[in-house]
């Protein structure tokens, strides 16, 4: 159902999100809010007179970079109202109370409050602290995003919260709180909408995605999930967000492999490819069974698109145990892979761990890891030439239409007769360093 929007007030909010797609996802909503109470939206250089800064925690620099940028908007904005959300506003609300630069302090729960919170802080000229104890906290907060101003082919959307992992590189744990789904009828009513505006592709994001309803204990999950958006006219793409290897169903890789709705694209984080280091990352698998996985993938799905996010230096990461890391990568064939050098975080275990590896080796091995990335990526590609690959196209940009195949890799199309929004069967015939360019052959059934 559409969100009532009253009328204009004559005020402009403006967004600055720092960290990952699922903060994206908590943006995109607050600013919705703030639309729906009459508010619009500042455009790029343009002031406004609410500045939301959704911060990040997962590493050292995100908690300075969030810092940094709220001083920069106060520097710039003195007269303007500074709210603080986000994983690094929930871990540490004394810090922004401290800089005296904030005026609402919201964390990860209660956003849903955001604009009144701001308008009261107005009002009586004082800083608001609505950070609670995010442990106590068991529900999932049911924000939703309106599509507003031009509509995009892909939406981010948010089905999950919290994690219960505990590695112990992570603070995000401790941001985010315990395993929260959302119902999964809210979560289809937002697609649904967000689809007779013009979106034709979802992404499911979440912070511990694989484990999605198990806290609702009603049979919901991913896969339950999924086969309910399978049914939804004009969705033409539902894709996957990062998934545990662990929390993969065989109902789920069967719902991928049979179903051309769902990409053929998983990412699945490995984080080290050497026991000793899995181990001390308190990661909930071994190697031998990622590697099997891996295999029983590739065989159930055939052209299975695999990528994933890696963190070399970790404490005690020794040359063999790095080695071994990049022989695994090597063997497993991902066709991109994030690699993070190691950031010690203050709260976590792995800070405090003895045998810090260098900034240096660091730095290394995370070029030498970047470098076997891209040899990888170009070698996957290189698997669609002169075959056919579907697209779906997003935009024009410097005599192109862009878009992305199933398998998440960007194509550009050459022809001019071509509409953003549609699918289409594209015959790959030159290769670029980053993606494919190819010509339309035929248009896919739409809906």
């Amino acid at each position: 159902m559409e969100k009532e929007i009253i009328e204009s007030n004559g005020k402009k909010v403006s967004f600055i999100t720092l960290g990952c797609k699922v903060n994206q996802y908590d943006s995109d909503a607050m600013r919705s809010l703030f639309v729906r109470n009459g508010y619009k939206v500042a455009k790029e250089n343009e002031n406004a007179d609410v500045y939301v800064i959704n911060t990040c925690s997962v590493t050292s620099i995100g908690d300075r970079k969030s810092r940094q940028m709220v001083r920069r908007i106060r520097r710039e904005h003195p007269r303007a109202v500074i709210a603080a959300a986000g994983c690094y506003a929930q871990l540490a609300p004394d810090v922004f109370v401290q800089m005296g630069d904030v005026d609402v302090i919201v964390g990860i729960q209660n956003r849903s409050h955001i604009v009144e919170y701001v308008e009261e802080a107005a009002a009586e000229k004082k800083t608001l602290n609505a950070v609670g104890d995010i442990m106590a906290v068991t529900d999932f907060e049911n924000l939703s995003v309106d599509a507003e101003g031009e509509v995009k082919t892909r939406a981010f959307i948010k089905v999950q919260e919290g994690c219960d992992n505990y590695c112990t590189f992570c603070i995000i744990p401790f941001a985010r709180g315990k395993l929260k789904s959302r119902r999964q009828s809210d979560a289809v009513e937002e697609i649904r909408r967000l689809v007779e505006k013009g979106y034709r592709e979802v992404v499911l994001t979440g912070i511990h995605l694989g484990n999605y309803g198990k806290d609702l204990h009603d049979g919901t999950s991913l896969s339950t999930l999924v086969t309910e958006l399978v049914r939804i006219p004009d969705l033409l793409r539902i894709r996957l967000g990062s998934i545990e290897s662990v929390e993969l169903s065989d109902e789920l890789i069967r719902i991928i492999r049979e179903e051309p709705k769902v990409c053929p694209h998983l990412h699945l984080p490995i984080q080290a490819g050497s026991d000793d280091i899995l181990k001390r990352m308190n990661r909930h698998y071994r190697l031998a069974e990622y590697k099997e996985l891996i295999r029983n993938l590739r065989k159930e799905i055939p052209g299975l698109a695999l990528t994933t996010d890696l963190i070399v230096g970790f404490p005690g990461e020794t040359e063999e145990n790095f080695r071994e890391t990049l022989d695994t990568l090597q063997e497993l064939q991902f066709s991109a892979i994030h690699v993070f050098p190691y950031s010690p975080r203050k709260g976590t275990p792995a800070a405090a761990y003895p045998n810090q590896v260098k900034p240096e080796i660091k730095k290394e091995r995370a070029a030498r890891v970047q470098a076997l990335g891209k040899e990888l990526a170009g070698a996957y590609r290189n698997q669609f030439f002169h075959k056919m690959v579907r697209v779906l196209v997003e935009e024009e940009k410097e005599g192109f239409f862009e878009g992305v195949s199933d398998e998440y890799i960007r194509v550009f199309i050459k022809d001019k007769d071509v509409e953003k929004g549609k699918v289409y069967s594209v015959w790959i015939d030159s290769m670029t360093d980053n993606g494919m360019i190819g010509m339309v052959q035929k248009e896919e059934e739409n809906e």
